[in-house]
């Protein structure tokens, strides 16, 4: 009974003391900011969500998503991970990060929407455009074609009327002629 009470003591002991020196990782040299940490994990949010199609050109073209985010801020893995680290067992800074970089998000979407709402309002705009032309152009051909029939007609006409006048003026001869 002793011997169990001494040794949940100890347990109780060494638990407090290992606690105790729990002061996580050190905090690295080159310790990347919080600012340039939202940016990066912006760029890595934004490349794991592009579309598969965008991940092929990605591909096919030679770039590397993590080399590349590594030389556009100048850091390597090493850097990144020890920096990660630091800033995961202090929770306030990552949530920090992570607030900025939910917002950060949100805002690019915003700004997405603009965009693309203008390009939608470009392209109908264009087809706006383009249906309008066609129809001028149908209603040009539509004059000319009146205008085409219009002669028409006045050609008929006249030639009706020229016909008929002549067979006024012209008396046909018979074969059998009164005496």
């Amino acid at each position: 009974m002793i011997l169990k009470r001494l040794i949940i003591i100890l347990i109780v002991i060494f638990t407090t003391i290992a606690c105790n020196k729990l002061e996580g990782p050190e905090k690295p040299k080159n310790l990347i900011s919080k600012g340039k940490m939202v940016d990066i994990l912006i760029d890595a949010r934004l490349i794991t969500s592009a579309s598969s199609k965008n991940k092929i050109i990605m591909r096919d073209s030679g770039l590397d998503m993590n080399t590349y985010i590594y030389e556009k801020y100048n850091i390597d893995s090493l850097q990144f991970a020890l920096s990660n680290n630091y800033y995961a067992f202090h929770v306030e800074d990552y949530e920090d990060i992570y607030t900025r970089l939910a917002d950060s998000i949100d805002k690019l979407k915003k700004e997405l929407k603009v965009i693309e709402g203008k390009e939608w309002k470009e392209k109908t705009k264009r087809e706006a455009d383009s249906l309008a032309k066609v129809y001028e152009e149908q209603k040009k051909d539509s004059l000319k074609l009146k205008e085409t029939l219009n002669n028409s007609i006045q050609k008929d006409t006249m030639l009706f009327k020229e016909k008929k006048e002549l067979e006024g003026l012209v008396q046909p001869i018979s074969d059998s002629v009164p005496q």
